[in-house]
């Protein structure tokens, strides 16, 4: 005999939880706002339910998977579409791409005007 609480499963999401979860990821929307999202239709959301959500349940997963890219594209269109906006702030669009996205800044060490990834060193005894 198993005891406890049932498995809460996706069932528990709105009828069209799929158009208004894509609806928001293509708006820009973070997976925060997601999680909140469902929140308020459940009343209760956990990260460990959102986190077994993503491994157990192959529909909500790729509905995640899909929402992300198209959140990845909304912010990169903006950066794009405003290349001659004088009044775009730039530098808090890189932030964000640098956050969301694990965007980084390109480091070249170098010695001499060569990389250090090229130069071999030797070590004498």
């Amino acid at each position: 005999m198993v005891s406890g609480r049932l498995k809460e499963k996706i069932d528990t999401l709105p009828e069209n939880w799929q158009e208004m979860i894509l609806d928001l990821y293509s708006q820009g929307g973070s997976d925060v706002e997601v999680k909140k999202l469902i929140y308020d239709w459940r009343g209760t959301f956990s990260n460990s339910l959102w986190d077994r959500w993503l491994e157990e349940e192959e529909i909500f997963s790729q509905t995640i998977k899909k929402g992300r890219m198209l959140e990845e594209a909304w912010w990169t269109k903006n950066g794009r579409t405003n290349l001659e906006n004088p009044k775009f702030n730039y530098t808090g669009w890189y932030m964000n791409m640098k956050n969301r996205f694990g965007w980084k800044d390109k480091s070249d060490i170098t010695s001499g005007g060569e990389s250090l990834a090229k130069i071999k060193i030797s070590f004498k005894e």
